[in-house]
């Protein structure tokens, strides 16, 4: 069955022939002949259209050829399917993609530069934040480390106590107030955080009542050495975050990443099994790293999962200790950059539009394809909380 569907030609939808009389009959017969070398080795259920001008009558059978050859793909496509096992492949098996509260809706991503001066910092976030509401935008997307300059020095003492929050977090207050002022979701970039003696480097996110839905910890801390080139060690500092993050908002299912996070395919892959629309990574990648694998990472993670990526860098600053790539960007569930941006302050506007999920998982129906005969993936959180 394999060589005969090997051969099968296409199955789109044919207009009726014209008349022999036309002057393009020749032209068209040319077009959807079926060369006998091509089909030389199928089975006899497949035959070769003979070498004439078609009738209607050899139209209609050519219809009729397609549309059975059409319907052996699927139920071999189903068979396949069920020998490959594909819903084992995610363990516990995935989670369908829920229907999102709206369809399309913008997103802002606040491009920003940041100083040493904290509550200069917080006061141009909040800004910015209100400046891409005035465009239209209903989920806001900020930096990793947007109060502070990002060092190991500095996370120390820019640290906020977010679980105490008021005046012991600032940046956090200031987020959840302009939240519920705008009733926007705000993906809140990321501050070092301070919880008894640890630090993290954590998101937060705010739904439109101002109110805290979700913190995600850094999982993976950057923790590089390029000779000649860079070397940060944030686990000098900061702790490493303990669990995956998902979050439903008025804008969808979102997971969050910080930065390194972005390079491990295994934490995508676990929020698009967990139903994830959209994943939002807040990243800082520098003048070495951003070049070669910023943009590629992203795009990585939305064909592989078959969702929104967005992410949000700081500006560039060439005179600090670190020197953010910048360059914030929205891709869509193809692999397609929607919008981006170069490395100076900016906001950008972009539209999601969660119809396009649906329609590349069907162009691409990756979740019928895998080989959950051959290899898993474990949710350890999910597979633990059963």
């Amino acid at each position: 069955m394999k060589a005969a569907l090997s051969t099968l030609i296409s199955s789109r939808t044919l207009s009726p022939p014209p008349s022999p009389s036309s002057a393009s009959s020749s032209s068209f017969a040319r077009s959807i002949w079926l060369q006998p070398k091509t089909l030389s080795n199928s089975p006899s259920f497949i035959t070769p259209i003979p070498s004439k001008t078609l009738t209607t009558n050899n139209y209609s059978r050519l219809r009729l050829r397609l549309n059975h050859r059409k319907s052996l793909t699927a139920n071999f496509s189903s068979i396949m399917a069920s020998a490959y096992k594909p819903e084992e492949a995610r363990v516990p098996p995935a989670l369908p993609l829920p229907t999102p509260p709206v369809n399309k809706f913008k997103i802002g991503l606040c491009q920003l530069s940041v100083t040493a001066d904290k509550e200069r910092n917080i006061a141009h976030a909040r800004k910015a934040i209100e400046q891409a509401v005035e465009k239209g935008a209903q989920l806001v997307l900020l930096p990793e480390i947007w109060n502070g300059p990002y060092s190991n020095d500095s996370f120390p003492v820019f640290a906020e106590d977010i679980d105490a929050g008021g005046d012991a977090s600032p940046s956090t207050a200031m987020l959840s107030e302009v939240a519920q002022r705008l009733k926007i979701t705000i993906v809140g970039g990321s501050i070092s955080e301070r919880s008894g003696d640890q630090l993290y480097n954590t998101c937060c996110v705010f739904g439109t009542d101002g109110k805290l839905k979700a913190k995600h910890r850094k999982i993976h801390l950057f923790d590089i050495d390029i000779p000649g080139k860079i070397t940060f060690i944030e686990s000098k500092t900061l702790t490493a975050g303990q669990t995956p993050t998902i979050v439903d908002t008025e804008v969808g299912r979102i997971g969050i990443g910080i930065c390194y996070d972005i390079r491990f395919q295994e934490l995508a892959m676990i929020y698009g099994a967990r139903g994830a629309h959209l994943i939002c990574y807040p990243g800082a990648f520098n003048m070495t790293t951003g070049p070669l694998h910023w943009e590629l990472l992203q795009r990585a993670r939305a064909t592989d999962n078959q969702l929104y990526v967005a992410t949000c860098s700081p500006a560039r600053d060439a005179g600090a200790g670190y020197v953010a790539w910048g360059h914030s960007t929205l891709v869509g569930p193809f692999g397609e950059v929607l919008a981006t941006t170069e490395h100076e302050e900016a906001i950008i506007i972009a539209e999601v539009d969660y119809s396009l999920l649906e329609l590349r998982r069907t162009n691409l129906p990756l979740l019928k394809q895998r080989r959950g005969d051959l290899y898993q993936l474990v949710d350890v959180q999910r597979l633990n909380s059963k």
